[in-house]
């Protein structure tokens, strides 16, 4: 087993060092990436290997990719959803930061067998990384810029911007390194093809109106309120479920105490616990008069869900599960 200093040694080299500490097999047609953000054309494909080699233009400069990849490390959980929901089993992936349990995602289980935990997310096991000979790396600039240059020594890597709300415009540039458009495009139409007819059937069943929707996270801290521009605010919008005064604004979480949870009121309230929910506030909050008195408490309008596909999972596959759980909540059938 790799020591965790001996990876953490690693991290500190400069990249011409850890460059030269890599074999000739895995540095063999890795494409190099500026980091002065120029940009460069993007190369056009029909999700074939026609389109290579090609430039990806990304966060952090611009990737080189000689051939189509087929050998895939992600380092988030957003990336995982995308790369698999295009039909590649990553050679190695990180698990959620705040999965408590451990592990890669349930939703995810059958799309992964074979796929090696590169992590923890906020220190990739660069050595494991280099061992299993990536021709691409992903993950995004808020999560590995003080490693991009580390990761790009080991194989082309393309970061986004960030993570959560702009989960569409990432999935498109994880699919353009992959030379897989035409399916992410298509992907991305059916889901929101879903979520317009799930709208459509909670407003027919509403009268013509559509219910108000919550999203509370319990943490270890403060208390979150998922706001619009998250992930799960931007699905809630796809269905086109009001929110809310408190979370009907920009930015993607609003913390508060207990005594302030009645901000979360809706007509419908979605509850994730993030981790062990004895190192939350959880069990205090929903005890105070405050989460009693809200209205969604008192006509059972409270939904559990699971913080792995509300906050975490951040794309397509994990956006048709939340599909199936606003379904649920509102009393219609879930969206073909």
């Amino acid at each position: 087993m790799i020591q965790r200093t001996t990876t953490r040694r690693l991290r500190t080299l400069p990249v011409a060092v850890l460059a030269a500490a890599l074999s000739a097999t895995l540095l063999a047609g890795c494409g190099s990436s500026g980091s002065d953000g120029a940009a460069a054309p993007a190369a056009s494909s029909q999700g074939t290997a026609a389109g290579f080699p090609r430039s990806v233009t990304h966060a952090m400069g611009t990737a080189e990719l000689k051939a189509q990849p087929k050998r895939v490390v992600v380092l988030d959980s957003g990336e995982l959803d995308d790369v698999t929901l295009l039909g590649l089993t990553p050679v190695g992936a990180v698990s959620p930061h705040m999965k408590t349990e451990g592990g890669f995602p349930s939703y995810l289980k059958g799309e992964i067998s074979g796929t090696k935990d590169v992590g923890p997310m906020a220190e990739p096991n660069l050595e494991l990384i280099a061992s299993l000979k990536p021709d691409l790396i992903l993950s995004s600039k808020v999560r590995h810029e003080k490693i991009y240059s580390q990761l790009n020594a080991i194989a082309p890597t393309v970061l986004a911007e960030t993570t959560g709300f702009p989960w569409k415009a990432n999935l498109a540039l994880y699919a353009q390194a992959l030379g897989r458009e035409d399916e992410a495009k298509k992907a991305l139409a059916d889901y929101q093809a879903r979520a317009a007819k799930l709208g459509d059937e909670i407003k027919a069943k509403n009268g013509g109106t559509t219910p108000t929707a919550s999203v509370v996270r319990f943490v270890a801290g403060p208390t979150r309120l998922y706001q619009k521009s998250s992930f799960s605010g931007t699905v809630l919008s796809d269905v086109g479920l009001g929110r809310p005064a408190s979370q009907n604004v920009d930015g993607s979480m609003l913390e508060v105490s207990p005594e302030q949870v009645d901000k979360a009121d809706a007509d419908l309230v979605f509850v994730t616990v993030a981790d062990d929910p004895t190192k939350t506030q959880q069990s205090q909050v929903q005890s105070t008069p405050v989460w009693k008195s809200l209205n969604a408490v008192k006509n059972n309008k409270v939904f559990n869900v699971p913080d792995e596909t509300w906050m975490s999972g951040i794309g397509v596959q994990a956006a048709d599960q939340m599909l199936n759980d606003i379904a649920k909540a509102a009393g219609v059938p879930a969206p073909q």
